[in-house]
């Protein structure tokens, strides 16, 4: 008996050894190296998962299948329609589209933001559009592009200006305010900075957490606390259309 459990032992301790080095010589695999092509992007059509068609991308991006024009969502041609009137990429109206409701024209959040844009009421009333007629997937995608029209205007950016920097500065407006984003302008114009680097006017953006930023004179709209939430969007926002530009033809 003893001998038996001795050599049982024996057995489970060079089996173990030998499953670590087979670690070590082939690292592990994981459901993200296959699934992470997938299942991020929200397309229509799924994107193979092949290590034979998939360029690698940042961390911070997916890797996708580049070959073929693939749908994003069921709400493209309305994309497209309001991306005609309005000038912008209908990609990036799918990108905001996502990170707003993930699709789903019926979500409404806390604050009351409702529809595949998460459109606020006030919004919706800036337009003339009634709550429930802007609820409608169409025209809440409308509503928002001519919002981003707006904002853009508002920015009153020259054009030298990036389009990323454009574009970073008009996300950061949609999510978190135009009102804090031209508060942010004006302190980097204040100190000596380009107010139309999104560079500098997130880091403004952040200081107007601080009471010395945020009581200076030239702010009008208060102390800002929503600096993680912009960043994040603006970045993500960004790195869906690049992959949405990659699957989807103009």
């Amino acid at each position: 008996m003893f001998k038996k459990t001795v050599l049982t032992v024996s057995f489970l301790t060079v089996l173990a050894i030998f499953i670590s080095s087979e670690r070590l010589l082939n690292p592990a695999q994981s459901a993200f190296q296959y699934d992470s092509v997938q299942t991020i992007l929200p397309l229509v059509s799924t994107v193979e998962a092949t290590t034979s068609n998939v360029t690698k991308a940042p961390a911070t991006t997916v890797a996708v299948k580049k070959s073929g024009n693939r749908s994003i969502s069921a709400y493209d041609d309305m994309m497209r329609r309001a991306a005609a009137e309005s000038g912008h990429d209908w990609r990036l109206l799918s990108a905001i589209a996502y990170h707003e409701s993930r699709f789903n024209p019926e979500a409404v959040s806390k604050v009351g933001a409702f529809g595949l844009m998460q459109i606020m009421p006030r919004v919706a009333e800036q337009f003339n559009v009634p709550q429930e007629e802007a609820f409608e997937p169409e025209m809440n995608i409308r509503l928002a592009s001519k919002l981003l029209n707006k904002i853009n205007r508002s920015l009153k950016l020259s054009d030298s200006v990036s389009e990323e920097d454009r574009l970073s500065l008009m996300l950061a407006s949609y999510v978190g305010g135009i009102g804090h984003v031209r508060d942010a302008q004006r302190l980097a114009a204040k100190h000596s900075e380009d107010p139309e680097k999104w560079e500098v006017v997130s880091r403004y953006l952040e200081l107007k957490g601080q009471p010395e930023y945020y009581e200076d004179s030239v702010v009008r709209c208060g102390r800002f606390t929503g600096i993680k939430q912009t960043l994040a969007y603006v970045r993500n926002v960004k790195s869906h259309y690049d992959k949405y530009c990659e699957v989807a033809t103009h």
